[in-house]
């Protein structure tokens, strides 16, 4: 059997064994460390959680997740009800700014206004993606935090590696260019849940100014 080949399989094997995945409609295929999922699921968090599982296999590199959400009938949403229990959970949760919003079109929210940090965008976007009846989540949330610098954030970040058990800080090069960061070097597989905490620290203060 080829390289890839197991990968799938242990792929397939590790949605197969996750309580929060019904993996009987999904597909995977791998192709030098890259995996793609395919098929169908039955909510927007079940999609993400397949993905979740798939980083978490030794070998995965990225993973292109194309499962499509599928709704059974009595799960089926009008907007203005599904934007109304978008509107309830960003209401009650206390880490979500009162000036996010949310509109819903077809079972798409859209989250728009302005937030000072990342973890707040993630939060709102974690909440309305639970919600029954989203079939996807796009976050044009704005940040309104000063601008720091570039240096700062590529040094703030290589510390934060640096203190992560889990990253082998030393193979890594970290680079700022416009607000976007770039991190190099090598892994032992894709990135997954276990280091979201860490990327939500250190990427709360983006976007930087400043070049590399």
């Amino acid at each position: 059997m080829s390289l890839d080949t197991d990968l799938a399989a242990d792929v397939t094997d590790e949605l197969f064994w996750d309580p929060k995945v019904d993996s009987a409609a999904i597909a995977v295929s791998a192709n030098d460390g890259t995996i793609t999922l395919r098929g169908t699921v039955g909510s927007l968090r079940e999609k993400r959680e397949a993905k979740k599982a798939a980083q978490r296999v030794f070998g995965v590199i990225s993973v292109d997740n194309q499962l499509q959400v599928r709704l059974m009938t009595d799960e089926r949403r009008a907007d203005a009800d599904l934007r109304g229990d978008v509107l309830q959970a960003l209401m009650l949760d206390s880490l979500v700014p009162s000036s996010v919003d949310a509109k819903v079109e077809d079972g798409f929210v859209t989250l728009t206004g302005t937030a000072d940090w990342q973890y707040q965008r993630d939060e709102a976007d974690y909440l309305a993606s639970n919600i029954v009846g989203t079939l996807d989540v796009f976050d044009e949330i704005e940040l309104e935090f000063p601008t720091p610098n570039g240096g700062d954030v590529k040094e703030s970040i290589r510390k934060a590696f640096k203190r992560n058990a889990a990253l082998d800080a030393d193979d890594l090069h970290i680079s700022t260019d416009n607000g976007t960061v770039t991190v190099k070097g090598g892994a032992r597989s894709a990135p997954g849940p276990s280091s979201a905490p860490l990327g939500r620290r250190v990427l709360a203060t983006l976007p930087t100014s400043g070049g590399p």
